[in-house]
């Protein structure tokens, strides 16, 4: 996969000066509707435009893969009309927008859960995938109906369904098989989150995959979130030094737990 290759050398940090997976929470279409004076709807359309230009900086910058945490689990108890909004906004998106993202040689991939969909819904995502799935330029994922505790909760059950068929014993069971289990297993885990909006939290976002990724938050609200802005969140990834765990200079292992 795309994701899998460096994009670039290494930083003196010791890890690559460009991310190979960044994962976005786009936060703040409600709230630059409200500041420009335009209906919600308008705000969540004005965040796909922001999509656009995010996957040409990911094209741009040698990004491999990117992750959009597009409808979390919670968001089905926002208003009906918004929630109808923006289902609405997301099958146009995918009729509209996935030949071009095919057209780029970019595999569009969706994780969450799919059975609170339309059958409609449904296959248009699954038409999306088989569409682009043989594509290697890049990688794009949608989070849809996602939750990190799902995810994990999820993982586990099918780690139990295989203890129940008799296939594994309990206690072969460790962190390496439930990774296996977690949604695009195969894909780099995220080197940086980018929040946008303000707020400083991950909102029940990948918190798997999330263990060691940067962190990154921006007030700037979503549909403002251009290439440019993009670029500062990789200047500033950039510059952190990625330990996993350990120090340097004198190689010694920090404790236990600790990335400090």
């Amino acid at each position: 996969m795309p994701g899998n290759n460096n994009h670039s050398g290494e930083s003196k940090a010791g890890h690559n000066l460009v991310p190979r997976h960044v994962a976005i929470i786009m936060d703040g279409n409600n709230r630059w509707a409200r500041r420009q004076n335009v209906s919600g709807p308008a705000g969540h359309r004005a965040g796909v435009e922001a999509v656009r230009d995010v996957i040409r900086a990911c094209r741009d910058h040698g990004v491999g893969v990117l992750t959009l945490f597009a409808f979390s689990s919670e968001n089905w108890g926002r208003p009906l009309p918004e929630v109808r909004a923006l289902l609405a906004l997301f099958s146009r998106y995918l009729r509209s927008e996935v030949r071009e993202l095919h057209k780029d040689g970019i595999c569009l991939r969706f994780i969450g859960r799919r059975d609170r969909f339309s059958q409609r819904l449904q296959r248009l995502m699954q038409q999306s995938e088989l569409l682009t799935q043989a594509n290697d330029k890049a990688t794009v994922v949608i989070a849809v109906d996602y939750g990190g505790q799902w995810d994990i909760a999820q993982a586990a059950r099918a780690l139990a369904e295989q203890v129940k068929a008799g296939t594994l014993d309990p206690k072969d069971i460790d962190a390496d098989l439930l990774d296996a289990q977690i949604s695009i297993s195969d894909l780099p885990r995220p080197d940086l989150c980018i929040r946008t909006g303000g707020d400083a939290r991950i909102s029940n976002f990948m918190l798997w995959h999330f263990a060691y990724s940067e962190l990154y938050f921006t007030n700037t609200l979503w549909p403002d979130f251009g290439e440019l802005e993009f670029a500062r969140a990789l200047a500033e990834y950039s510059r952190r030094e990625r330990r996993f765990g350990l120090r340097e200079p004198d190689g010694l292992a920090a404790g236990v737990g600790s990335d400090a």
